[in-house]
């Protein structure tokens, strides 16, 4: 088994993001050694079903989650921890879909505060860096304002593009990590 676990993987049912079945992506993680993935759609637990019926067949170990796009902060991967967290987790999500039309979900961070309770976050940074090869202040301000609302449960994600500028990026992750003090 392999000890490397994708926490971030999104199935068609993030439209016009992700191609694959959710039972598909768990059989090819199981095909190729993967001991757990994750999914975490848009703004949906859509897919989830699909992926835990797929994980039982398969006895790979289907991680739970929700990539929540929000409308004033940066996006975060919700995780719930208990069959308490997920209901939480899925009644903000239904309350983000009463507030627009069908096919779309309105989420904010108050939301977050308000459903946090039994779930583990990672904050997504921005893929760019400014001029001077760090993060907005406006990221870092709401990086602290998600380090205040959810403590030790949030945590940053830290993705390499392989491209020139990887160890830069690194260098201002950790910095933002000192910072607001979460995880990684």
């Amino acid at each position: 088994m392999l000890s490397y676990t994708d926490l971030h993987v999104t199935s068609n049912f993030s439209f016009l993001r992700g191609a694959s079945h959710p039972e598909e992506l768990v059989q090819e993680a199981a095909a190729l050694g993967h001991a757990c993935i994750a999914i975490t759609d848009h703004n949906t637990l859509a897919g989830v079903v699909r992926a835990h019926v797929e994980a039982k067949k398969t006895g790979i170990r289907l991680i739970i989650g929700c990539h929540l796009v929000l409308q004033d902060g940066p996006d975060l991967l919700a995780y719930p921890t208990d069959k308490e967290a997920y209901a939480r987790l899925s009644t903000m999500l239904s309350e983000g879909n009463l507030r627009t039309e069908k096919g779309q979900c309105l989420l904010y961070k108050k939301d977050v505060y308000q459903y946090k309770k039994g779930m583990k976050f990672i904050v997504i940074p921005p893929y760019q860096l400014n001029d001077q090869f760090d993060f907005d202040t406006g990221f870092k301000n709401d990086l602290w304002e998600y380090s205040q609302h959810l403590g030790s449960n949030l945590y940053l994600a830290m993705t390499r593009s392989y491209q020139a500028y990887d160890d830069k990026n690194f260098i201002a992750w950790h910095n933002c990590l000192k910072i607001v003090k979460c995880h990684w």
